[in-house]
């Protein structure tokens, strides 16, 4: 891992965004914010998936630091047939939290692909991209 010892402890902000185009099938599935599915409430299920794989980064990806998030909260809306995830995590540390939101973001993209697949396999899953990152030696933004 990358020694971080001397860096100094900052407020450290991330947000996260990945695509899932829906086929036609599974966009008819839609009641109100979510998709039911035979396994339950696929939004819903995503947000819980997110949360846990961004808090489990430091596992997943070899020489990520393991990190103790203070917040982390996932967001799902429809835009025509795709849903679009955003993940937003942060911490006070001396290392940012870009790949925490990023993987976030793409476990709620693959769990909305793996409650949907029983309604069709012509899922989508795209455009996972850093939106945003503050608190580190230099910010980014895409707005």
């Amino acid at each position: 891992m990358v020694n971080i010892g001397a860096k100094k402890v900052t407020l450290r902000r991330a947000m996260a965004e990945a695509r899932v185009s829906l086929p036609a099938e599974v966009v008819q599935g839609i009641s109100g914010n979510d998709i039911q599915s035979a396994k339950g409430p696929v939004f819903q299920t995503a947000i819980i998936a997110g949360i846990q794989g961004a808090k489990r980064t430091g596992e997943l990806i070899p020489l990520c630091h393991p990190l103790a998030l203070d917040h982390v909260g996932i967001k799902i809306h429809m835009e025509g047939s795709e849903a679009v995830v955003r993940c937003e995590a942060s911490l006070e540390a001396k290392t940012g939290v870009e790949m925490e939101a990023l993987t976030g973001a793409s476990i709620a993209a693959l769990t909305i692909y793996d409650m949907c697949k029983a309604l069709s396999h012509d899922i989508v899953i795209h455009g996972l991209r850093l939106i945003e990152k503050s608190g580190g030696k230099n910010d980014f933004s895409r707005s």
